[in-house]
């Protein structure tokens, strides 16, 4: 079997499993300093037997060592979820007590959870994709979303929150999800999306069409424009908005928002900040036909709402939320029912735009399109 085959980098990832039961079992794994080498010594160490494993017979795609190195830290996060919540122990008690403390907070275990679980999903099914010379493209792209919304999140949300001065060496793990995704991006931007087969006669009528005969485009507009106040008014929560409906909603609704951890209010921030261009661009590309971005940007819209609203809301109803800082019962429906619609609607114009591209697509010279969006 080669190391290129799905089962290779799943078996690979598994490797983590017994890797840190050992290591926390050393008891010279105790000041942070150590433990920051060992973690870096662990994941060199993984890139190495993967370069000696594929010699000879490399990887078409160089992404593959990316991915396979992601997948062995998305069973650590795994590993420190189920020991942080109680179903294991001996795994990874020397890394949350010297290495990242902030990973017991309800974000830090939330954030574990979704590497350990859909981004260890996402590396598989990427990884498949690459030994069997399968475009990935659309699954890259929601996975590119999901992390950076992660990181720009995660990291700052550290060091200005009450975590702040607990920052050890081990924060420097954090570096390679940094960088790798800028380089995984501009490789995968360049990749073709696999689309249906659309000849020119039917995109040159769907981008006639007005916005009044496209019923699911303007259902879209009107969830995008409701999307961007929620937005705003969120993020005005995050800045201490004095008004009164901003003091009744952060109190009865997400006072979560208040939690001196950080990572709301800068989720809040990097949403009103970033989310909030995207989703303007979006109603501009459904109101004007030949946005062929459109195709990949709704994927890394989606990804990164998609995670965000994993962290947040999930972190404002864990039992490691501070009570006071939880949903109140009373207002849980509407604050379930609000985010999840909130939630849904970049996955449903991800949806739309992959299954229906023609009015995104650009006219060329060609005749028929081959199935393929270049870019």
């Amino acid at each position: 079997m080669r190391l290129q085959e799905p089962l290779g980098p799943l078996l690979l990832s598994l490797t983590a499993i017994p890797v840190s039961y050992v290591v926390n079992s050393l008891s010279a794994v105790s000041d942070p300093v150590s433990i920051a080498g060992i973690g870096t010594l662990v994941l060199l160490g993984l890139l190495l037997l993967l370069v000696f494993f594929v010699q000879g017979d490399p990887p078409s795609d160089p992404l593959f060592y990316v991915f396979a190195i992601f997948s062995f830290t998305s069973v650590i996060d795994l590993i420190i979820w189920l020991e942080e919540d109680g179903y294991i122990s001996g795994f990874m008690e020397f890394y949350m007590k010297e290495g990242e403390p902030y990973l017991r907070t309800a974000h830090g275990l939330l954030i574990c959870l979704w590497d350990g679980t859909v981004h260890y999903i996402l590396y598989l099914l990427m990884l498949a994709a690459i030994a069997r010379g399968r475009s990935y493209k659309a699954v890259g792209l929601f996975w590119l979303g999901s992390l950076v919304m992660s990181m720009l999140v995660f990291l700052p949300g550290n060091v200005v929150g009450k975590y702040g001065n607990e920052i050890r060496p081990a924060f420097l793990l954090n570096i390679p999800y940094l960088f790798l995704p800028f380089w995984a991006a501009i490789r995968i931007f360049r990749a073709s999306h696999v689309l249906p087969k659309t000849p020119v006669e039917k995109v040159e009528i769907s981008q006639k069409e007005r916005i009044l005969q496209r019923p699911q485009d303007l259902a879209m507009i009107v969830y995008l424009l409701a999307a961007i106040i929620f937005t705003i008014f969120r993020g005005m929560l995050a800045l201490d908005c004095p008004s009164d409906a901003c003091f009744t909603y952060i109190y009865q609704y997400e006072p979560y928002l208040r939690d001196p951890v950080a990572y709301p209010k800068v989720q809040m921030l990097v949403s009103m900040f970033y989310i909030v261009p995207l989703q303007c661009l979006c109603i501009y590309a459904l109101l004007v036909p030949g946005c062929s971005w459109m195709l990949d940007w709704t994927l890394i819209y989606a990804g990164a709402i998609a995670q965000a609203q994993f962290a947040h809301v999930g972190s404002s109803l864990y039992h490691r939320t501070p009570y006071t800082y939880r949903v109140p019962q009373d207002s849980w429906w509407v604050f379930i029912i609000s985010n999840i619609l909130y939630t849904l609607g970049p996955q449903l114009l991800a949806y739309r735009c992959l299954r229906k591209p023609a009015y995104f697509l650009r006219i060329t010279s060609h005749s028929p399109e081959d199935g393929k969006k270049n870019n």
